[in-house]
């Protein structure tokens, strides 16, 4: 399992590490340029200590020892070329040079060499390069000690500190794990970081959608078991009606209403179960271009048989047929039945139901239009709610045909507007939103 704590020390001390390394070199360079400029002053100042020293001629003179801790070499030519001093006999130094500061590659490594010439005499100083570049390397270690003793307090002070800025996600880890079935309240906001606060905000977005599916779980359990009470009880009562029947008329009768109580309740299962697909988390497809007008086509084919059983003229109309939506196109074809089947059933003996697919400035729509008694304005926003039904109706239904339309509109980002029809009765509109570009 992955930890942000050791993600960030790890990060961190990697950054501090690659720094002090990055610190380092640069001072290990600006180290070395120093002691470049201040080694070559000390060969100028002394090659010119040499200038009045007078070395008789007809033989050399040197030192008679090699000391090592010794880095400056010295050596005097007279102006035939003879050597007259030096101060290294059994180094390799440098052969004589040109006069300045020069570097020069020897059998030893590099030297940096100064020369000059006085009173005949030519004064060569020279320095191997490794000792300069042996300071400056100490000089940028004793710069980048400090700091590499500390890495190992930096670490635990890297892990406090990240650990107390960690807190409180630890305290939304636990105002989380009280949250229950029965108490989905908000998590606090206040004296919450600003890094956490969207973290909080999107768990209180859940927490409240979470809240209301399982209220609308609740009631929508109460709701179908109060409305399927009704119709059992019915089909008790005609079961034992047809029981009782003396006569095969009777017993006949009584069978028609168990028959017709039946397919009733068998109706109400059916859209509670279509009803329990479209509410969200219920099974979603994914979404496919969907032609309304083939959509409408369909439809109306499915209830030809009962418009012409009821002497209804059933047709549609499309402004162009080139309107589409992207959907789950079983979905959409329940929201049309539904709408369609209402208003086919509402509409009286020799009246009309229009399908209409067009587009506006708002995007794609699709209305059912008929010449049924409508609904009333005040009405028209408590026809959504389950299982309600209006007192003036006589068609039988379970009172789910509309709220099946609002949410499977929902889920498709559209919206029902009920409004009056042209032909006397109610329109019913699911408008769409446009598309953006691809």
């Amino acid at each position: 399992m992955n930890s942000i704590r050791r993600q960030l020390l790890l990060t961190l001390l990697s950054v501090i590490i690659l720094t002090t390394l990055l610190g380092a070199l640069a001072t290990y360079r600006t180290a070395r340029d120093e002691a470049n400029a201040m080694f070559d002053y000390q060969l100028r100042q002394l090659a010119l200590s040499f200038r009045d020293q007078v070395f008789p001629s007809g033989r050399q003179h040197d030192f008679a020892f090699d000391d090592e801790a010794q880095d400056f070499s010295i050596q005097v030519w007279r102006p035939d070329g003879t050597r007259l001093y030096l101060s290294h006999p059994r180094k390799g130094l440098p052969e004589k040079t040109p006069l300045g500061f020069s570097t020069v590659d020897t059998a030893r490594g590099k030297w940096r060499v100064f020369g000059l010439q006085q009173g005949g005499q030519t004064i060569q100083v020279a320095q191997p390069m490794h000792s300069r570049d042996r300071l400056a390397l100490a000089a940028a270690l004793r710069t980048v000690a400090p700091f590499l003793l500390l890495l190992p307090m930096l670490g635990i002070l890297i892990w406090v500190v990240v650990g107390r800025g960690l807190r409180p996600l630890d305290a939304v880890a636990r105002a989380v794990t009280t949250r229950t079935a029965v108490a989905l309240d908000p998590l606090p906001e206040d004296r919450v970081p600003a890094e956490v606060v969207p973290l909080v905000l999107a768990l209180n977005d859940l927490l409240d959608r979470l809240k209301r599916a399982l209220q609308a779980q609740r009631e929508f359990i109460a709701d179908a078991a109060h409305e399927l009470r009704t119709p059992l009880a019915a089909l008790h009562l005609q079961v034992q009606l047809a029981e009782r029947a003396t006569d095969p008329a009777a017993r006949s009768d009584a069978f028609a209403e168990l028959k017709g109580g039946l397919k009733r309740a068998t109706h109400s299962v059916q859209q509670l179960l279509t009803l329990a697909r479209q509410e969200p988390g219920g099974g979603e497809s994914e979404a496919e271009p969907v032609n309304l007008a083939d959509l409408a086509a369909t439809v109306i084919a499915e209830h030809l048989p009962l418009a012409e059983a009821r002497s209804v003229d059933l047709g549609a109309t499309s402004a162009d047929g080139e309107e589409v939506v992207s959907g789950d196109r079983d979905a959409l074809q329940i929201l049309l039945g539904n709408l369609v089947g209402n208003a086919v059933r509402y509409t009286p003996a020799g009246g009309k139901v229009d399908v209409v697919v067009g587009e506006n400035h708002d995007g794609p729509f699709i209305e059912v239009c008929d010449a049924g008694p409508g609904i009333p304005a005040e009405d028209r926003e408590r026809v959504f709610d389950r299982f309600y039904r209006r007192e003036q109706t006589d068609q039988p239904g379970s009172g789910l045909g509309l709220a099946i339309v609002k949410t499977i509109a929902e889920r498709h980002r559209a919206e029902v507007l009920l409004d009056d029809a042209t032909l006397g009765g109610l329109r019913a509109r699911v408008q769409f939103k446009r598309s953006p570009p691809p």
